[in-house]
């Protein structure tokens, strides 16, 4: 048996004035043999592919794998590009492979296409044939229709989020295809949709009552033998696309009748707790959460984390403002993403004592930038591969990198937009999370499998920006508008 394998992963902040062009998917690109040695043992969606593959001594065949993570929405360009590559690729092999793993995220839209996820594999499909076998390892935040699983043999999202199980989605897929192909199982699927519109700060699965819910999930796929798989979707409410939302995705073993209903039943579950799966209580304006974190921060033997989790490009400048004018001190910025001021900062060296007009660029809502005076504590390129639990071994470049003293803040300032979820940021630069009061991070839940631990406590702060947990404050167009909490029928 011979697999090919393929990626193109992004989750569109479809609000964001900017694309994401091809040239920035190339930062991530592998091609060819260089995909097969570049993500086999990671953490990854890819990654799971292969481990199965090789271990059932299945030949693979490496494609193009992209993966720009969270951004704004892809270019028209870069969605044609990727997908003629992956046909290419595909129709050169024809009738020497016997079917594709490919990683997509689910929430992928361009400016002219708000269901390019469909898109891509309808595509594949009409190139490859009808019956074709395609197996997508997909993300938990995916925005799931119906147009995906029918162009697809096999649809498995992630469990968990944090997604520290990547890799085992992308096992659960391989072993689902394989299995398929040599005539163990005959996976049919069903969808349901329970029309809620989910902030991403609320999707952590370990939130209650998300996760009774996910453990519904589980059970149901331990006791009931037809159920081959099950993904709570809980969408990505920052795509503004007519699937945006929760979905539940069934695999059954030649039974869509039992798909069907057990979708019906969890699809009708989360339903019921809508009003519970929105966590506000957790949520602070900007002045009320620093005044919780330094009640967190008195006599703490930990550092206490502010999440400004409505930031979506890591570069808003609320909350750094106004720790700045109150003179808060003892605090790590890491990864604020600002190509221009670390431009400048590499230029000037460490050392360098510069004024900088730095973050709040990527768009009218990030707070505006801010002009700071900051010394250059180090400057340079910087790449690493990744130690914590999210694509685990995966190599990341940051380009042009500076760290910078504030007055008592450092902020590590990016060229590439990447968010601070793990201890990368401190143990890559030689700093110590404990020799700090506060961190200030920009992630929605990835970064809790590490933070939560490592912290005092966890301070939510909302502010105004694209990704806000009231989501009824965004010009959606093409989101469902009767979907919870848009509207709410009871």
């Amino acid at each position: 048996m011979r697999l090919a394998i393929a990626g193109f992963s992004l989750e569109s902040v479809t609000f964001l004035p900017e694309v994401t062009g091809i040239a920035d998917f190339e930062r991530t690109a592998l091609r060819g043999p260089a995909l097969i040695l570049g993500l086999r043992g990671s953490n990854t969606a890819a990654g799971g592919f292969l481990a199965i593959c090789e271990a059932e001594g299945i030949e693979t065949v490496g494609l193009v794998h992209v993966d720009c993570g969270a951004a704004a929405s892809a270019s028209d360009a870069a969605y044609e590009k990727y997908t003629a590559e992956i046909i290419e690729g595909l129709l050169a092999l024809k009738g020497r492979i016997d079917g594709l793993l490919i990683h997509l995220h689910g929430a992928l839209a361009t400016p002219s296409n708000r269901r390019a996820d469909a898109g891509v594999l309808q595509a594949i499909r009409a190139a490859m044939g009808r019956d074709f076998p395609i197996g997508a390892g997909m993300d938990l935040h995916g925005n799931i229709g119906q147009g995906v699983l029918d162009a697809a043999t096999v649809i498995c999202g992630y469990h968990r989020s944090p997604h520290t199980d990547m890799g085992s989605t992308g096992e659960r897929t391989a072993r689902l295809l394989i299995d398929a192909l040599r005539g163990k199982r005959r996976p049919v699927m069903a969808l349901a949709r329970p029309g809620i519109l989910l902030p991403s700060i609320f999707s952590a699965t370990a939130l209650h009552p998300l996760a009774e819910i996910m453990e519904e999930a589980r059970a149901i796929e331990r006791g009931e033998s037809g159920v081959l798989d099950i993904t709570i979707f809980c969408g990505f409410a920052y795509a503004d696309v007519p699937d945006c939302g929760m979905g539940i995705l069934v695999v059954a073993d030649g039974d869509r009748a039992l798909a069907e209903a057990t979708a019906a039943r969890l699809s009708a579950r989360c339903r019921d707790e809508r009003h519970r799966l929105f966590r506000r209580d957790l949520v602070h304006g900007v002045e009320d959460g620093i005044d919780a974190a330094l009640a967190l921060a008195e006599g703490a033997a930990k550092p206490v984390c502010l999440l400004e989790h409505a930031d979506r490009m890591n570069d808003s400048t609320y909350t750094l403002r106004a720790l700045l004018d109150r003179g808060i001190t003892g605090v790590m910025a890491p990864f604020l993403w600002d190509p221009e001021v670390a431009a400048q900062c590499v230029a000037a060296g460490a050392g360098a004592e510069l004024e900088l007009d730095l973050c709040g660029k990527s768009s009218a809502k990030a707070g505006g930038p801010l002009r700071v005076k900051a010394r250059v504590l180090q400057a340079g390129r910087k790449r690493f591969a990744i130690t914590g639990p999210l694509k685990t071994g995966m190599q990341i470049d940051l380009g042009p990198t500076a760290v910078l003293d504030l007055g008592g803040i450092i902020a590590s300032v990016i060229s590439v937009q990447w968010s601070a979820i793990d201890r990368d940021p401190f143990d890559q630069f030689g700093f110590d999370p404990m020799d700090f009061r506060f961190i200030l991070l920009r992630s929605k839940t990835h970064f809790r499998h590490v933070y939560t631990p490592l912290s005092a406590g966890i301070v939510i702060i909302d502010t105004p920006d694209w990704g806000p947990a009231d989501l009824p404050s965004l010009p959606y167009r093409f989101a469902p508008k009767d979907a919870f909490p848009l509207a709410d029928a009871g």
